[in-house]
């Protein structure tokens, strides 16, 4: 049997999108798929498909507070979150980020993995802002990627190429159905399955017919 397609698109400003990237990172070298990012733009995706950010109801956005706690510490992410973060998700854009990302991902893919998580890692870790092109530059930097293919990047933001590749994948994930992120697209058996949110790859798996190893799982060591 040939190897599953499977498609992650995400928004680094979804915390929930860092979870699932996580795991699918950690399956990516057990399960027989192939593993591609796909940087999507979640505000184009909520003000298409009429969603509002869960935090907008005050019961949810409690919740929140609550579940992403839970979920860092049992998916081993990182992620934190308080009350006072609301505002500063809502006060910001990510398309900045999410076109330099997607530029990354036009140039030198190799180093997507890596950038993602690091804006993940300045954002939801460490709190900061990842919308003023200093913070991009900060990001970069952490990621490994030179002052001048930075710039280069930073360049291309504002390209039509960039601006329209970043729509057009955003575009892809409303055809097939997502209506936020994480949205998990497998291809299975001749047609797309899609998976909304980082608690359903276990059900990902029993669609994909590979073994759920729980959120860490280990590597299988080879036998002698």
């Amino acid at each position: 049997m040939g190897r599953t397609l499977v498609e992650l698109f995400y928004d680094v400003v979804s915390p929930y999108s860092w979870l699932g990237f996580e795991v699918l990172c950690r399956y990516q070298h057990i399960w027989n798929i192939d593993l591609r990012f796909r940087p999507a733009f979640l505000g184009g995706i909520m003000q298409a498909t009429g969603n509002k950010p869960p935090a907008m109801l005050p019961k949810r956005a409690e919740y929140m507070l609550k579940d992403l706690e839970r979920m860092g510490k049992y998916y081993q992410v990182p992620v934190t979150i308080s009350a006072s973060d609301f505002q500063r998700i809502f006060g910001k854009s990510s398309l900045g980020a999410m076109r330099f990302i997607t530029a990354i991902d036009m140039t030198q893919p190799k180093y997507l993995e890596s950038l993602s998580r690091e804006f993940w890692m300045r954002f939801w870790s460490q709190h900061e802002d990842i919308s003023q092109m200093e913070s991009i530059v900060a990001v970069a930097r952490q990621a490994g990627l030179s002052s001048e293919f930075t710039q280069k990047l930073l360049d291309m933001i504002s390209s039509p190429e960039v601006k329209n590749r970043l729509k057009e994948t955003t575009e892809e994930a409303i055809k097939y159905g997502a209506f936020g992120m994480p949205a998990v697209v497998a291809h299975f058996n001749g047609k797309p399955h899609l998976f909304f949110g980082s608690d359903r790859l276990e059900l990902l798996a029993n669609v994909i017919g590979e073994k759920w190893l729980g959120p860490v799982p280990s590597v299988p060591s080879s036998k002698m």
